[in-house]
Protein backbone atom coordinates (compact mmCIF):
# COMPACT_ATOMS: atom_id res chain seq x y z
CA UNK A 1 0.00 0.00 0.00
CA UNK A 2 1.06 3.60 -0.50
CA UNK A 3 2.40 5.41 2.55
CA UNK A 4 1.27 8.90 3.54
CA UNK A 5 3.84 10.66 1.40
CA UNK A 6 2.88 8.66 -1.68
CA UNK A 7 -0.79 9.41 -1.05
CA UNK A 8 0.02 13.12 -0.86
CA UNK A 9 1.85 12.96 -4.19
CA UNK A 10 -0.96 11.01 -5.86
CA UNK A 11 -3.63 13.33 -4.45
CA UNK A 12 -1.77 16.35 -5.85
CA UNK A 13 -3.19 15.52 -9.29
CA UNK A 14 -6.84 15.92 -8.24
CA UNK A 15 -6.75 19.55 -9.41
CA UNK A 16 -4.72 21.56 -11.90
CA UNK A 17 -5.79 19.53 -14.92
CA UNK A 18 -5.55 22.44 -17.37
CA UNK A 19 -1.89 23.01 -16.55
CA UNK A 20 -1.18 19.30 -16.73
CA UNK A 21 -2.78 19.06 -20.16
CA UNK A 22 -0.89 22.07 -21.50
CA UNK A 23 2.59 21.24 -20.26
CA UNK A 24 2.92 17.44 -20.09
CA UNK A 25 4.25 15.69 -23.22
CA UNK A 26 2.26 13.18 -25.22
CA UNK A 27 3.50 9.74 -26.34
CA UNK A 28 5.02 8.57 -29.65
CA UNK A 29 2.38 7.12 -31.96
CA UNK A 30 4.65 4.17 -32.78
CA UNK A 31 4.88 3.25 -29.10
CA UNK A 32 1.10 3.33 -28.71
CA UNK A 33 0.53 1.36 -31.92
CA UNK A 34 2.92 -1.26 -30.54
CA UNK A 35 0.72 -1.66 -27.46
CA UNK A 36 -2.31 -2.27 -29.67
CA UNK A 37 -0.34 -4.65 -31.90
CA UNK A 38 0.14 -6.91 -28.88
CA UNK A 39 -3.59 -7.64 -29.05
CA UNK A 40 -4.36 -7.17 -32.74
CA UNK A 41 -1.57 -6.42 -35.25
CA UNK A 42 -2.10 -4.17 -38.23
CA UNK A 43 -4.33 -1.26 -39.15
CA UNK A 44 -8.07 -0.82 -38.79
CA UNK A 45 -8.04 -2.02 -35.19
CA UNK A 46 -11.28 -2.11 -33.20
CA UNK A 47 -9.81 -3.07 -29.85
CA UNK A 48 -11.63 -2.39 -26.58
CA UNK A 49 -9.31 -0.59 -24.19
CA UNK A 50 -9.55 0.58 -20.59
CA UNK A 51 -7.14 3.50 -20.16
CA UNK A 52 -6.64 3.70 -16.39
CA UNK A 53 -5.19 6.78 -14.75
CA UNK A 54 -6.10 8.45 -18.03
CA UNK A 55 -5.63 11.98 -16.72
CA UNK A 56 -6.51 14.51 -19.39
CA UNK A 57 -6.34 11.91 -22.15
CA UNK A 58 -2.77 12.17 -23.43
CA UNK A 59 -2.74 8.44 -24.22
CA UNK A 60 -6.50 8.07 -24.61
CA UNK A 61 -6.62 10.34 -27.64
CA UNK A 62 -3.88 8.44 -29.47
CA UNK A 63 -5.54 5.09 -28.74
CA UNK A 64 -8.85 6.38 -30.07
CA UNK A 65 -7.16 7.91 -33.11
CA UNK A 66 -5.68 4.50 -33.93
CA UNK A 67 -9.15 2.95 -33.97
CA UNK A 68 -9.55 1.61 -30.43
CA UNK A 69 -12.78 1.92 -28.45
CA UNK A 70 -11.57 3.44 -25.20
CA UNK A 71 -13.04 3.77 -21.73
CA UNK A 72 -11.08 6.37 -19.75
CA UNK A 73 -10.83 5.91 -15.98
CA UNK A 74 -9.29 8.35 -13.50
CA UNK A 75 -9.83 9.24 -9.83
CA UNK A 76 -9.80 12.98 -10.58
CA UNK A 77 -13.00 14.64 -11.76
CA UNK A 78 -10.94 17.65 -12.86
CA UNK A 79 -8.74 15.51 -15.12
CA UNK A 80 -11.81 13.83 -16.62
CA UNK A 81 -13.39 17.24 -17.23
CA UNK A 82 -10.50 18.20 -19.50
CA UNK A 83 -10.48 14.77 -21.14
CA UNK A 84 -14.18 15.07 -21.96
CA UNK A 85 -13.64 18.53 -23.44
CA UNK A 86 -10.89 17.16 -25.69
CA UNK A 87 -12.49 13.78 -26.46
CA UNK A 88 -16.28 14.09 -26.05
CA UNK A 89 -16.97 10.68 -27.62
CA UNK A 90 -14.85 8.77 -25.11
CA UNK A 91 -16.73 7.17 -22.21
CA UNK A 92 -15.28 8.27 -18.87
CA UNK A 93 -15.51 6.80 -15.39
CA UNK A 94 -14.29 8.26 -12.13
CA UNK A 95 -12.54 5.37 -10.44
CA UNK A 96 -9.29 3.75 -9.42
CA UNK A 97 -7.10 0.88 -10.59
CA UNK A 98 -7.84 -1.11 -7.44
CA UNK A 99 -11.60 -1.11 -8.10
CA UNK A 100 -12.24 -0.73 -11.82
CA UNK A 101 -15.81 0.28 -12.73
CA UNK A 102 -15.98 -2.32 -15.52
CA UNK A 103 -17.59 -5.76 -15.89
CA UNK A 104 -15.62 -8.99 -15.85
CA UNK A 105 -13.95 -9.97 -19.16
CA UNK A 106 -14.96 -6.71 -20.84
CA UNK A 107 -11.80 -5.32 -22.51
CA UNK A 108 -8.94 -6.60 -24.62
CA UNK A 109 -6.28 -4.19 -23.37
CA UNK A 110 -5.79 -2.28 -20.13
CA UNK A 111 -3.34 0.62 -20.33
CA UNK A 112 -1.61 2.76 -17.74
CA UNK A 113 0.32 5.82 -18.95
CA UNK A 114 2.59 7.33 -16.31
CA UNK A 115 0.30 5.90 -13.64
CA UNK A 116 1.25 2.35 -12.63
CA UNK A 117 3.67 3.57 -9.95
CA UNK A 118 0.75 5.10 -8.02
CA UNK A 119 -1.27 1.89 -7.67
CA UNK A 120 -1.48 -0.88 -5.12
CA UNK A 121 0.20 -3.41 -7.41
CA UNK A 122 -1.48 -6.53 -6.03
CA UNK A 123 -5.00 -5.08 -6.06
CA UNK A 124 -4.57 -3.42 -9.46
CA UNK A 125 -3.15 -6.60 -11.00
CA UNK A 126 -6.13 -8.59 -9.73
CA UNK A 127 -8.50 -6.05 -11.25
CA UNK A 128 -6.66 -6.11 -14.58
CA UNK A 129 -7.00 -9.90 -14.69
CA UNK A 130 -10.69 -9.62 -13.83
CA UNK A 131 -11.60 -7.21 -16.65
CA UNK A 132 -9.41 -8.68 -19.39
CA UNK A 133 -10.99 -10.87 -22.03
CA UNK A 134 -9.21 -14.14 -22.94
CA UNK A 135 -6.09 -13.23 -24.87
CA UNK A 136 -6.08 -9.73 -23.40
CA UNK A 137 -3.01 -7.81 -22.34
CA UNK A 138 -1.82 -5.10 -19.95
CA UNK A 139 0.09 -2.23 -21.55
CA UNK A 140 2.27 0.16 -19.54
CA UNK A 141 3.92 3.25 -21.01
CA UNK A 142 6.22 5.76 -19.35
CA UNK A 143 7.96 8.96 -20.49
CA UNK A 144 11.26 9.96 -18.89
CA UNK A 145 13.54 12.80 -19.80
CA UNK A 146 16.56 11.32 -21.59
CA UNK A 147 19.26 11.81 -18.98
CA UNK A 148 21.96 10.39 -21.27
CA UNK A 149 22.04 14.01 -22.49
CA UNK A 150 24.15 15.94 -19.97
CA UNK A 151 22.05 19.10 -19.73
CA UNK A 152 18.92 17.01 -19.28
CA UNK A 153 20.54 15.17 -16.37
CA UNK A 154 21.33 18.56 -14.81
CA UNK A 155 17.74 19.65 -15.40
CA UNK A 156 16.39 16.59 -13.61
CA UNK A 157 18.61 17.24 -10.61
CA UNK A 158 17.42 20.85 -10.56
CA UNK A 159 13.77 19.83 -10.76
CA UNK A 160 13.98 17.29 -7.99
CA UNK A 161 17.05 15.43 -6.78
CA UNK A 162 14.96 13.01 -4.70
CA UNK A 163 11.70 11.09 -5.07
CA UNK A 164 10.22 10.98 -8.57
CA UNK A 165 13.15 12.48 -10.39
CA UNK A 166 13.21 11.24 -13.96
CA UNK A 167 14.80 7.86 -14.48
CA UNK A 168 14.24 4.37 -15.77
CA UNK A 169 11.08 2.86 -14.32
CA UNK A 170 10.80 -0.92 -14.08
CA UNK A 171 7.23 -2.00 -13.24
CA UNK A 172 6.45 -4.59 -10.61
CA UNK A 173 3.41 -6.80 -11.17
CA UNK A 174 1.10 -8.73 -8.89
CA UNK A 175 0.34 -12.43 -8.96
CA UNK A 176 -0.97 -13.78 -12.25
CA UNK A 177 0.70 -11.24 -14.55
CA UNK A 178 4.11 -11.40 -16.20
CA UNK A 179 6.02 -8.99 -18.45
CA UNK A 180 6.43 -10.48 -21.92
CA UNK A 181 7.81 -7.65 -24.10
CA UNK A 182 9.34 -4.18 -23.95
CA UNK A 183 9.94 -1.33 -26.41
CA UNK A 184 12.05 1.84 -26.14
CA UNK A 185 11.63 4.96 -28.28
CA UNK A 186 13.77 8.10 -28.19
CA UNK A 187 12.29 11.38 -29.40
CA UNK A 188 12.38 15.11 -28.74
CA UNK A 189 9.66 17.55 -27.77
CA UNK A 190 9.92 21.08 -29.14
CA UNK A 191 9.17 23.43 -26.27
CA UNK A 192 10.36 26.69 -24.74
CA UNK A 193 12.29 27.76 -21.66
CA UNK A 194 9.00 28.80 -20.06
CA UNK A 195 7.51 25.47 -21.08
CA UNK A 196 10.23 23.58 -19.24
CA UNK A 197 9.69 25.64 -16.09
CA UNK A 198 5.95 25.07 -16.39
CA UNK A 199 6.53 21.34 -16.88
CA UNK A 200 8.04 21.21 -13.41
CA UNK A 201 4.93 22.87 -11.95
CA UNK A 202 2.84 19.83 -13.02
CA UNK A 203 4.99 17.34 -11.11
CA UNK A 204 3.78 15.87 -7.85
CA UNK A 205 6.90 16.87 -5.94
CA UNK A 206 6.32 20.51 -6.96
CA UNK A 207 2.61 20.45 -6.18
CA UNK A 208 3.18 19.25 -2.61
CA UNK A 209 6.13 21.63 -1.98
CA UNK A 210 5.92 24.84 0.04
CA UNK A 211 5.90 28.19 -1.83
CA UNK A 212 9.55 28.72 -0.86
CA UNK A 213 10.53 25.30 -2.17
CA UNK A 214 8.58 25.89 -5.38
CA UNK A 215 10.43 29.16 -5.97
CA UNK A 216 13.75 27.39 -5.39
CA UNK A 217 12.86 24.71 -7.94
CA UNK A 218 12.01 27.32 -10.57
CA UNK A 219 15.23 29.22 -9.84
CA UNK A 220 17.36 26.07 -10.19
CA UNK A 221 15.73 25.23 -13.52
CA UNK A 222 16.38 28.70 -14.95
CA UNK A 223 20.03 28.48 -13.84
CA UNK A 224 20.46 25.21 -15.77
CA UNK A 225 18.78 26.65 -18.87
CA UNK A 226 21.03 29.72 -18.69
CA UNK A 227 24.15 27.55 -18.46
CA UNK A 228 23.80 25.73 -21.80
CA UNK A 229 23.92 27.12 -25.33
CA UNK A 230 21.15 24.83 -26.57
CA UNK A 231 18.73 26.06 -23.88
CA UNK A 232 19.46 29.78 -23.68
CA UNK A 233 17.01 30.69 -26.44
CA UNK A 234 13.69 29.37 -27.73
CA UNK A 235 12.77 26.93 -29.09
CA UNK A 236 14.27 24.20 -26.91
CA UNK A 237 14.27 20.55 -27.95
CA UNK A 238 13.79 18.39 -24.85
CA UNK A 239 14.91 14.77 -25.37
CA UNK A 240 12.65 12.01 -24.05
CA UNK A 241 12.89 8.27 -23.57
CA UNK A 242 9.59 6.38 -23.83
CA UNK A 243 9.48 2.86 -22.45
CA UNK A 244 6.51 0.58 -23.04
CA UNK A 245 5.82 -2.88 -21.66
CA UNK A 246 3.35 -5.64 -22.43
CA UNK A 247 2.21 -7.98 -19.66
CA UNK A 248 0.09 -11.08 -20.07
CA UNK A 249 -1.80 -13.38 -17.75
CA UNK A 250 0.68 -16.05 -16.74
CA UNK A 251 -1.51 -18.79 -18.19
CA UNK A 252 -1.26 -17.04 -21.58
CA UNK A 253 2.54 -16.67 -21.74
Amino acid sequence: MQDGRMHAHADSFKAGADGYDTHRPSYPHDSVAWLLDAVQPGTGRRITVADVGAGTGKLTGILAGLGATVSAIDPSADMLRVLHERLPRVTTYQGAAENLPLPDSSVELVTFAQAWHWVDVDAASAEVLRVLKPGGRLGLIWNSRDESVSWVAELSRAMNPGLHAAGVFEPALGAGLALVDKRIDRWTQQTTREGIVNLATTRSYYLVASPREQAEIRSRIVAVLDAHAETREDPVRLPYLTEAWIAAPESAE
